[in-house]
């Protein structure tokens, strides 16, 4: 018989509220990947993919459910915030757990930013005299304040967000089979997921580094460990229980999208510049006011309902970093009365800020910080996979061989994968952003700062190691 590792035992205290349950966190998941995501990017993918756009999305959410299930096993061994910082920190090493979460900060932190541009873009189109940084400014404010306010007001507002995501989405679909039972669809039945006259595996991996941008989400249920009631085991069930249910709506809305995309040689050849791809299927499909509902309801999923979750899970890294002093001390302060990381919330709303005023200048501003985020989420979970089998195999000596060495190599090699056939941009950025944190490292050590963990300098964590049956003595 195993026990679950409490907080205490890996020097830190409770501070944070524990109030959210399997459903909260279920949501916070939903919410944080939208349900609704593939209305923004639509066309990027389609052009990406030859038009199999069902297909990148299915070989993402097999990609990510590897992922998924490396997370359950970390959260279970370490149940505290800090998600890939803290699981390769403690599971390999602290100076790589540094790193991890060096990376994964281009994924958190520029992310806020990049869902206020989208969103604040789509607004200023249907109310054009409030301009696009009014609208960015209006976003974050509102935001920072509802998180502010503790992460129960945060999980309340979340389930109203998803309601309604849910009841477009519903629209939406309900619609599409309705204009393709009339005959109105523009491509075969299996061209979503298959066209011979445009496949190559290359192409559809090109496109998968794109809609995994959809996923990112999941991954920050780990960030609330400090802030369930749950087990550790339910938190990891409720990360691979909104993968799948996202994937499966995200397969089914792009599959209907697909089929009725008017236009398909010229998307495929232009690609999607405007980004309006979806809305003019919409329009297509079912008239003029779908087109306007779909866009305004991606405006407020981006803007609202995903920025509000992303802003707290980024929050909780910069917290958790800070709390180890791998980031300025003043960011780990929680505030007394609502128990959240205060100060690490205000500073990435003004991160969030600064940088998408100054995307705002940019023609090229969203496809930039895209393929940061993409490329650092990426990167740290190629560290995560790694984590969990030194954590359990190498060092815990476990024979559990499928969730503790299977599924983390085949995880692992999907995801190199994905990064080699991403965009050059992407891969140069990233290299960029790691070599930065390389010479950061470097500087630490030769100052005689080394990274540090409670309890921890650069060896395991010895009361979170595994039994060999894979569970946490």
């Amino acid at each position: 018989m195993t026990t679950e590792p409490s907080l205490e035992q890996f020097g830190y205290q409770q501070e944070l509220r524990r109030s959210l349950s399997f459903t909260d966190l279920l949501v916070y998941g939903l919410i944080f990947m939208v349900p609704i995501a593939p209305f923004g990017i639509f066309g990027g993918v389609f052009q990406a993919s030859g038009g199999m756009v069902a297909l990148a999305y299915a070989i993402g959410m097999v990609a990510m459910a590897f992922t998924a299930l490396s997370y359950a096993q970390m959260a279970r061994a370490f149940p505290m915030a800090g998600s890939v910082y803290t699981y390769a920190g403690r599971g390999i090493a602290v100076p790589v757990g540094f790193l991890a979460g060096w990376v994964i900060l281009l994924d958190y932190v520029l992310v806020p930013a990049l869902l206020y541009l989208v969103a604040s873009a789509a607004m200023a189109s249907f109310v054009p005299f409030i301009p696009v940084w009014g609208w960015l400014v209006a976003f974050v404010a509102l935001n920072t304040i509802v998180n502010y306010a503790g992460i129960q007001m945060t999980a309340r507002v979340t389930k109203i967000m998803l309601v309604g995501e849910l009841i477009v989405l519903a629209i939406f679909i309900v619609i599409g089979l309705a204009a393709i039972a009339r005959g109105r669809a523009q491509a075969g039945a299996l061209s979503p997921l298959f066209d011979p006259s445009t496949f190559s595996w290359p192409l559809v991996f090109g496109a998968v580094s794109i809609a995994v941008l959809s996923f990112l989400g999941f991954d920050g249920i780990s960030m609330l460990a400090e802030e369930s009631r749950e087990t550790a085991r339910r938190l990891g069930a409720s990360m691979v229980a909104a993968l799948v249910l996202a994937g499966v709506l995200f397969i089914a809305q792009t599959w209907v999208a697909a089929l009725l995309t008017p236009g398909r040689s010229r998307l495929l050849a232009e690609g999607d510049p405007k980004g309006s791809a979806f809305y003019d299927m919409a329009a297509f499909a079912g008239g003029p006011w779908l087109g306007v509902l779909t866009a305004v309801a991606t405006a407020i999923a981006w803007g609202f309902a995903n920025s509000l979750v992303a802003q707290a899970a980024t929050s909780r890294l910069l917290f958790a970093m800070a709390r180890d002093r791998q980031l300025p001390h003043f960011l780990a302060r929680v505030d007394a009365k609502h128990r959240v990381p205060v100060n690490a919330t205000l500073m990435v709303a003004a991160i969030s800020l600064v940088v998408g005023l100054y995307l705002t200048t940019r023609e090229d501003g969203i496809p930039l910080i895209s393929s940061l985020v993409n490329f650092g989420a990426m990167s740290a979970f190629l560290a995560l996979h790694v984590s969990v089998v030194v954590h359990y195999v190498v060092r815990g000596g476990s024979r559990d061989w499928w969730r503790h060495l299977i599924a983390p190599v085949i995880g692992f090699a999907i995801l190199v994968y994905v990064v080699i056939n991403a965009s050059i941009a992407a891969q140069t950025l990233g290299l960029l952003w790691l070599g930065i944190g390389l010479v950061l490292l470097a500087v630490s050590y030769a100052s005689g700062h080394r990274p540090t963990l409670a309890g921890l300098t650069d060896a395991p964590e010895p009361s979170g190691a595994p039994d060999h049956h894979g569970g946490a003595r």
